[in-house]
C-alpha cells in the first residue's frame, strides 16, 4: 500500500504528486480533479471508517494535505493508500507558515486542511488561516463530517435546540472558576473539551459554579470503548474524583440552568419604585427591564402607572 511522502515544512516543492487515487475496500479509484483553494476537511474522530468519499477524493486529488501532526494524518493517509504530500500546520509554526500557504493559494493551489481528529477549526489554529485565506479572495470551502462536539451532544440526552462551545477550560482552579461564573448564565447546553487528569477537579468547580445541572462524561467517541457516563454534575465529580484518571479524548456536556420563574407584579412595583427614586422613568425603566428581563415597552406602562398614582 502506499505511503505519504515525505511532509514538505516550507511549502517548495510543486504541485505534482504520484497517483491521486485511493483505496476503497481494496479497489483503487481515481480521484476527479479539485477547483482551487483551500478546502477544510472533516475526518475521523476515532473509526477510520467514518469518512466520507467526498473527504476520501479530496485528499487524494489536493497538491498538499496541511496536518497538525503528520504522523496521526498518516495513518488515515496509509490507510486509505492516498500519496498526497502531507504539510504539518500548527499552533507552533501557524504564523510563519500562514504567508505561505496564502502564496501557494494564489497560484492556484489545491489545499486540504484537516486537523488530528474532527472538523479543523474546533480547538485548532485553521481559524486565523480560513480568515485570511477569504481575505485574500480565496476559494475556501468546507467538507462536512465527524465532530466530537455534535457526537457528544447528540448521545447526551440533553436539550440540543440551543447549546455553547466552550472549548477547553483554563487549566488553574482561579481561571477555571472565573470562567466558569462568566458561563453560568447562558441560556443553553453547555459542551466543553477536558483531559483526564483534570476532569474531576473541573467537575467539582462546575458543580460549584453552575449548581447540580444534569451533565454527560463522554470519552472514546466512536472508538471500541466508547463511554457515556450520565448524573448530575456533582455525582459526575465524586465519581471521577473516586477513580483513576480516564484516558482518552473528554467531552462534558451540561445541561441548561433551570428557567426563573418570572417576577411578580408585586416585585417589579418594588424594583421600580426604588428605580424611580433615584433615577429618571427612561433610566428606571431600563434598570428593571435588565433586571428581571422583562420587555421595555411592558415595564415602561406599569412605570406610567405608578407616577400617576403617585400624582
Amino acid at each position: 500500500m502506499p505511503r505519504p511522502e515525505p511532509t514538505d515544512p516550507d511549502l517548495t516543492a510543486g504541485p505534482d504528486h504520484p497517483t491521486r487515487s485511493y483505496l476503497v475496500a481494496g479497489v483503487r479509484l481515481t480521484a476527479p480533479s479539485l477547483p482551487p483553494g483551500l478546502h477544510v476537511v472533516a475526518t475521523p474522530i476515532g473509526t477510520l471508517a467514518d469518512i466520507t468519499l467526498r473527504a476520501l477524493e479530496t485528499l487524494a486529488a489536493a497538491d498538499a494535505v496541511l496536518c497538525e501532526d503528520t504522523r496521526v494524518t498518516a495513518k488515515l493517509m496509509n490507510h486509505y493508500g492516498i500519496a498526497t504530500r502531507l504539510t504539518p500546520y500548527h499552533d507552533h509554526n501557524a504564523a510563519e507558515m500562514r504567508p505561505k500557504v496564502l502564496a501557494r493559494l494564489a497560484e492556484g493551489q489545491k489545499l486540504a486542511l484537516v486537523s488530528d481528529a474532527g472538523t479543523p477549526l474546533v480547538s485548532d489554529p485553521g481559524f486565523k488561516l480560513v480568515r485570511d485565506a477569504v481575505a485574500a479572495g480565496a476559494h475556501v470551502t468546507h467538507l462536512p463530517g465527524a465532530s466530537a462536539v455534535l457526537t457528544a451532544l447528540v448521545l447526551a440526552g440533553l436539550p440540543t435546540d440551543r447549546f455553547f462551545f466552550e472549548g477547553f477550560l483554563p487549566a488553574k482552579q482561579q481561571g477555571r472558576r472565573e470562567r466558569i461564573a462568566e458561563i453560568a448564565r447562558v441560556p443553553g447546553t453547555l459542551v466543553l473539551f477536558e483531559t483526564g487528569p483534570r476532569v474531576a477537579e473541573a467537575l467539582a468547580d462546575l458543580a460549584d459554579g453552575l449548581g447540580d445541572r444534569p451533565a454527560a462524561l463522554a470519552r472514546e467517541l466512536t472508538k471500541r470503548f466508547e463511554q457515556v457516563r450520565r448524573g448530575t454534575l456533582s455525582e459526575l465529580a465524586a465519581a471521577l474524583g473516586a477513580e483513576a484518571p480516564p484516558k482518552g479524548e473528554i467531552v462534558l456536556v451540561i445541561g441548561p440552568p433551570a428557567e426563573e420563574a418570572p417576577p411578580s407584579e408585586g416585585d417589579v412595583d418594588a424594583l421600580l419604585g426604588a428605580a424611580l427614586a433615584r433615577a429618571s422613568v427612561k433610566d428606571a425603566v431600563a434598570e428593571v427591564a435588565s433586571a428581571t428581563g422583562l420587555k421595555r415597552r411592558e415595564v415602561y406602562a406599569r412605570a406610567l402607572e405608578l407616577t400617576k398614582a403617585g400624582g
